[in-house]
């Protein structure tokens, strides 16, 4: 791990920011006093810190309480394929801690905050809260549901649908976490980023955002996207949208 920051645990569980948006479940007292006794610390880490490597064996589980990150995986000669991206309330860590190897990298976007959990908890966990044992499942088939979508896009949908696809899934996502108020821009990414993501090379991608951008459905300034019309952009992709309910988080 590089560019990390071991912190105490400065934030109580009760008075947890992620417990005061709208997008998650609410907790029981009995699950919040579990959550607490569950919670070790937390650690910062900046952008651009790679967080879990391939292949390794981590004995934490990982909560994101702020900041933005990705998934990817690589080849021997350093070709990259994103596989998604984080945001608060994001659980990772989960397959390192069950099958005892990540088989994918993570890599920090932006400056980020992780909640810290010891792996060797999760048995009573599942033992002694059932109903944080379901959101831990919930949170792997809702993490399959996303890598299933992905896959279409990058196996059927054109260049311009992917694009499209990718930026509108990203915009509902984080306008749910309450980062895109006051005009802010997605999130902190280069074209690099969406070329990794999309499976296209850097020159496509660059003409593809280019031509959203001319329908005036984007706008790109530097490292930034502003999303100018999300639901013209759905509708390129053929994408319905995130499902309309409260998810869980640990």
């Amino acid at each position: 791990m590089s560019q990390t920051t071991a912190l105490k645990q400065q934030i109580a569980c009760k008075n947890c920011p992620l417990r005061k948006l709208d997008c998650f479940r609410e907790m029981s007292p009995d699950e919040v006093d579990f959550m607490s006794d569950f919670k070790s610390g937390e650690f910062s880490a900046q952008a651009g810190a790679t967080l879990l490597v391939e292949g390794s064996n981590s004995p934490h589980l990982y909560t994101v309480l702020e900041g933005w990150g990705f998934r990817y995986k690589s080849l021997p000669d350093g070709r990259r394929q994103i596989l998604n991206f984080i945001l608060p309330g994001d659980l990772i860590g989960l397959q390192g801690s069950l099958l005892n190897e990540m088989a994918h990298s993570i890599e920090t976007l932006s400056d980020m905050v992780l909640c810290v959990f010891e792996r060797d908890g999760l048995f009573d966990l599942f033992k002694s809260s059932p109903s944080l044992g379901y959101d831990i499942t919930w949170l792997a088939a809702r993490e399959e549901q996303m890598l299933d979508e992905h896959l279409l896009s990058v196996g059927r949908r054109t260049a311009i649908e992917r694009a499209a696809y990718l930026i509108s899934f990203l915009s509902q996502r984080a306008r749910r976490v309450g980062h895109l108020e006051d005009q802010q821009p997605l999130i902190p990414f280069t074209q690099t980023h969406v070329s990794d993501t999309l499976g296209l090379s850097l020159v496509h991608t660059n003409k593809t955002l280019k031509k959203l951008q001319d329908r005036k459905l984007i706008r790109w300034s530097g490292k930034s996207c502003y999303v100018l019309d999300e639901e013209k952009l759905m509708a390129i992709a053929g994408w319905e949208g995130l499902p309309d309910s409260r998810r869980p988080f640990l």
